[in-house]
């Protein structure tokens, strides 16, 4: 029998959003996950203290056409069939920015007022409910280092929307009371700044988070940004915190494409998974130094990788994604222990050999 947990609450931003410092992430309902199962691993999150729930438009993922608002829809029948969960959740989603190898999404190259307004009246329908707690722009129509890029570069710039015309069209959502906050995702430095500064300027809805990814093979939030969303109060909401799986240590023995490893898993089940930055090899050697690095100390490797976010300063709420009732309970019961100032400095020994591999 599964114990509720005592998790405490964090506020987002300068909002009035408190949520718990962890996450269900939700990107594998409808794809790796059924409706049945995706149902299940929502209820029991909830019960055992979770209170905060994480899906886009675009999924699920890996993205296709066919499974383009599927994991909306399966959230939208979870909350019609047990219509108190509601006012239990934050619930968050967010809006896709230029097409990404993704047509369907949009049939335009960029995101628009309009594109943003008709995507969170869509989320509404599928979510079936009045409001959506925290509506996010998954990422920028600008061309910034983001999803396995290392380098800006201006001479492939296409951006045609300019951000004051995002934020007036978030401030139209929050003005119906379609959205309560908003939040950004895959950001830099400059667009958080810049979106933070024209909000204060014009009176438009201040960026109360950013979703960004962060992990032991991916700490380029610390680069900088760590910075500009403590000096400008956006709280971080951590995603992948293990790495696509890298950090559970299921591929230490077998890498993923090797028939050996774990055939259930993103990382050995789709090539378009493994072709991302998440993939490379670098990675990969990176993360089985850090799961060895956990078992000199007695820890799971997914025990150690999840920890090293709960406790992270920077970490307003870390993102899980599972697939499966099992799966959540491991990330959950990781809550709440303790890594040693000698296990943090050696993390850090590991980082400076291989600094950001995933990023």
């Amino acid at each position: 029998m599964t114990q509720s947990m005592n998790l405490p609450l964090r506020t987002l931003g300068t909002s009035d959003l408190h949520v718990t410092p962890i996450c269900l992430g939700t990107m594998t309902f409808g794809e790796q996950v059924d409706e049945a199962t995706s149902h299940a691993i929502l209820s029991r999150s909830l019960e055992r203290g979770v209170n905060f729930v994480d899906t886009a438009e675009m999924y699920a993922v890996p993205v296709r056409a066919e499974t383009y608002g599927a994991t909306e829809r399966l959230i939208g029948n979870w909350l019609k069939a047990q219509p108190s969960r509601r006012a239990q959740i934050v619930l968050a989603t967010k809006v896709a920015g230029p097409a990404r190898q993704a047509p369907w999404v949009r049939p335009n190259d960029g995101m628009t007022g309009e594109d943003i307004i008709r995507s969170c009246e869509a989320s509404l329908k599928r979510l079936q409910c009045e409001v959506i707690d925290l509506y996010q722009i998954h990422w920028p129509e600008r061309t910034v280092p983001a999803f396995g890029a290392v380098y800006y570069d201006p001479s492939k710039e296409r951006s045609k929307t300019p951000l004051r015309e995002q934020l007036d069209a978030l401030a139209t959502l929050v003005q119906r009371g379609w959205v309560r906050h908003v939040g950004i995702s895959n950001e830099t430095p400059w667009g958080t700044h810049e979106f933070v500064r024209l909000a204060e300027q014009h009176g438009l809805p201040r960026m109360a988070s950013i979703q960004n990814p962060y992990c032991l093979v991916n700490r380029t939030y610390d680069n900088g940004l760590d910075e500009t969303c403590h000096r400008l109060n956006v709280s971080l909401l951590a995603y992948s915190p293990l790495g696509f799986g890298l950090l559970t240590g299921k591929f230490d023995q077998h890498a993923p494409t090797d028939p050996a490893a774990p055939q259930d898993a993103r990382m050995a089940k789709f090539e378009s998974v493994r072709q991302q930055r998440w993939g490379r090899p670098e990675a990969l050697a990176a993360a089985r130094q850090y799961n060895a690095l956990a078992r000199d100390h007695g820890l799971s490797p997914t025990r150690m990788a999840l920890a090293w976010c709960y406790q992270n300063w920077r970490v307003a709420s870390t993102i899980i994604g599972v697939t499966s009732l099992a799966q959540l309970d491991e990330d959950l019961d990781a809550w709440g222990t303790a890594l040693s100032p000698e296990l943090l400095a050696a993390i850090d020994a590991v980082r400076w050999v291989h600094r950001d591999p995933a990023q």
